[in-house]
């Protein structure tokens, strides 16, 4: 996703002067295209994020739209006062660009992990929050928080991603997309849960369960007709995220369920329970590790159903 993101970006700001990038001394092997093709819009500020945001905010009050781009705790939690009071109360039009969120960086520990970004990103007001669930998703959302005014926050994947829709879709922030229609229960997943959920659907398929799948590539402002059309058509509802159950997807699909009155059903939300996963190793091994695989997720659904 950080490929297509960057190869976007660099095409949009060829016809948009007013794009920028600011980055925290990372990225190498991606960002120098556009550091090279536009020396004038282009700043390393170094290991510094706090400063990497104030100055995106100025930069963007001056009437443009900037990018702060690092790995995922990077550019959100270690700079989060700065995001809160200088983009967000600003409503500044900076563009906050997470890589590798969630376990990508599994083997690197916890410090680099960004599994609470989701749901504090979310509780700032002002803000938009995106997670790409594929390639054209990843693409498509870069074009479209270009043309949002205000500010946004991008989880990106880092490498291995694919193309998970068969055809272009008609993305618009705040509008899920149904993926794989289904009448028995839905899956709700966002960022790269969404292979998973596909994968689960299909084996479900097997055993007669007919699943829906929504990707929810945009957490906030959330699309609540879906969510209420997914209650009032299916019996079981679950949301996948690769992220803290609270206050993530999991969290704004419940507010929704909750706020209208759609309680009628059975509602599991999967991810990351309250605690730092603090074992070291790649994705899969941590999401086994922490119960929420997709043999995880097939034996919670068995239960429920």
């Amino acid at each position: 996703m950080r490929t297509v993101f960057n190869n976007t970006l660099l095409e949009l700001a060829e016809r948009n002067k007013n794009i920028f990038l600011v980055l925290a001394d990372i990225g190498y092997g991606e960002i120098e295209p556009f550091a090279e093709k536009f020396p004038d819009r282009f700043f390393n500020v170094g290991v510094s994020e706090q400063n990497m945001t104030g100055i995106a905010t100025g930069i963007a009050l001056n009437g443009n739209i900037v990018f702060t781009y690092s790995i995922a705790n990077f550019p959100t939690l270690r700079c989060f006062e700065q995001i809160r009071n200088d983009v967000c109360y600003h409503k500044a039009n900076v563009k906050i660009i997470a890589i590798g969120g969630g376990l990508a960086y599994g083997p690197l520990g916890v410090s680099h992990h960004a599994t609470e970004d989701l749901s504090v990103m979310r509780a700032l007001p002002n803000m938009v929050v995106v997670a790409p669930g594929d390639l054209v998703e990843a693409e498509l959302l870069t074009r479209a928080i270009v043309e949002w005014d205000g500010p946004c926050y991008m989880r990106c994947g880092y490498k291995g991603e694919t193309v998970l829709h068969k055809s272009r879709p008609d993305l618009k922030i705040g509008k899920a997309i149904t993926i794989r229609n289904g009448n028995d229960l839905t899956l709700i997943a966002t960022g790269e849960m969404l292979p998973t959920s596909l994968e689960i659907a299909d084996e479900l398929d097997k055993k007669g369960i007919d699943a829906r799948v929504i990707s929810m590539h945009t957490l906030k402002p959330i699309d609540k007709e879906a969510i209420v059309k997914a209650a009032e058509e299916t019996k079981i509802i679950l949301t996948l995220e690769e992220n803290n159950i609270l206050g993530g997807l999991g969290g704004a699909v419940s507010e929704v369920l909750a706020e209208t009155g759609n309680l009628n059903i059975k509602f599991r939300r999967i991810g990351i329970n309250d605690m730092f996963p603090s074992k070291v190793g790649y994705r899969e091994y941590l999401r086994k590790a922490y119960g929420f695989s997709k043999k995880d997720i097939l034996k919670t659904i068995n239960e429920m159903y």
